[in-house]
């Protein structure tokens, strides 16, 4: 095979041997690999479902990492790896989550994978020259590649689409495809949801890809923009919609890392899973977007935070989360009371549906146990709010057409948020 870096080629080759004649050995001794039973729906209608035994190497690579990185072989090659510019995406890619020092983040994102190829590749403990030039030359085209392509899986759960939905630039919901989680990671069967890729809403993926340069230091915020897309899908489909527990990161199709998503993104809320329109898709595309306004606006942001809290809140706390969410989103410096009557305009196109709006939100005012209505009145609140993008702006225009001086702003989503 052709070698760009023949340093790495042969550091990494004698590591990969001293590896797999520790792994041998604990085989020998007994230590056999684990195996992972996978259940695979049926090719139709009425079929028996299909199962899979597959090795659990990676995870047996991992529970011997310190042996391993005890190696003078994979001390040798983490010397020449560190070296090397382009490895420092995958050294960063874990500092500060689990804090490791930069030695043992390469041996944990280059060595270990790698060596888990290998075996894979080769089909268990036994070595095979072939098996280690493939992988080794899938790693090199990422390792010295022009680009990269970075992403981020999650399983995710509350919602069906019928078509893969675009959120963003490089951010979609799509449909799992059969085995696409173990191909990669053999011991993802453990960390899905329940009843992931058997029930109508647990079939889906929501994705993360950037493309990185060759020369790029760490990779993007994961967990931090799959968390905003979550909050985004919840505001505008009122869905029980989480993402996780756990995302799958890759870097040019190879395993990078496991992460937890944040834990509000992570948590199923209570409520019936609904299917995810075009139009739906189209609105919590557009909140996604001014969902970055939060940043700059804390009154916006405690009420988006406080919102999202009371979906996983029992009463009376679920009440008081709703009533200082619509404080901070229109009550300024005039209070709950305020609040409820600007949402009131806000919703309502006639005064009839502004005297319906008030009405479901004046529990709230009282100090009572809010019903589900007025808890979607807020949400629709918080989504209208976003819409129209300067709140400070939106409350003095309110308040103008309360007192008759305009019209009320013209609603932008709550039709397709309702």
């Amino acid at each position: 095979m052709a070698v760009r870096a023949p340093h790495l080629y042969r550091s990494l080759r004698c590591f990969c041997l001293a590896g797999f004649s520790l792994l041998a050995a604990d085989v020998g001794a007994g230590e056999e690999i684990p195996f992972a039973f996978e259940e695979h729906a049926g090719g139709g209608r009425g079929r028996a479902a299909l199962y899979e035994y597959r090795p659990l190497v990676r995870s047996y690579v991992d529970a011997r990492a310190e042996r391993l990185g005890a190696l003078a072989d994979a001390r040798i090659a983490v010397e020449e790896l560190s070296r090397e510019p382009a490895a420092a995406v995958y050294a960063t890619a874990h500092v500060g989550r689990r804090g490791p020092r930069g030695d043992e983040a390469l041996l944990r994102t280059i060595l270990l994978p790698l060596l888990a190829d290998v075996a894979e590749a080769g089909g268990g403990v036994d070595w095979s020259d072939e098996a280690f030039d493939r992988a080794y030359a899938g790693f090199e085209r990422t390792l010295l590649g022009e680009r990269r392509v970075y992403a981020a899986v999650a399983p995710l759960v509350g919602l069906s689409v019928g078509t893969r939905l675009e959120l963003a630039e490089g951010l979609r919901i799509r449909h799992a495809a059969a085995g696409e989680l173990a191909a990669h990671w053999p011991e993802a069967s453990g960390l899905l949801p329940a009843g992931f890729g058997r029930e109508a809403d647990r079939l889906c993926l929501l994705e993360l890809e950037r493309t990185l340069a060759p020369d790029a230091a760490s990779v993007p915020d994961a967990p931090g923009e799959l968390a905003d897309a979550v909050s985004a899908l919840r505001l505008a489909a009122a869905a029980p919609v989480a993402a996780g527990p756990v995302l799958f990161e890759r870097l040019d199709w190879r395993p990078l890392g496991i992460r937890p998503v944040l834990p509000i993104a992570a948590t199923e809320p209570s409520g019936e899973p609904t299917r995810l329109d075009a139009f739906r898709a189209r609105l919590a595309a557009d909140l996604l977007e001014r969902l970055g306004r939060a940043d700059d606006d804390p009154e916006l942001a405690e009420a988006l935070d406080r919102w999202e809290l009371s979906l996983f809140a029992e009463e009376p706390f679920r009440s008081e989360q709703l009533r200082e969410a619509l404080t901070a989103l229109l009550g300024g410096t005039d209070g709950l009371w305020a609040a409820t009557v600007r949402a009131a305009v806000l919703l309502g196109e006639t005064g009839r549906e502004r005297a319906e709006e008030l009405a479901r939100l004046r529990s709230l005012a009282r100090g009572e146990p809010a019903p589900r209505t007025a808890g979607d009145a807020v949400r629709k609140a918080v989504v209208e709010t976003l819409a129209h993008g300067d709140r400070p702006a939106l409350i003095a225009s309110l308040d103008d057409a309360l007192i008759g001086v305009r019209p009320r702003p013209a609603g932008y989503f709550a039709a397709l948020a309702s």
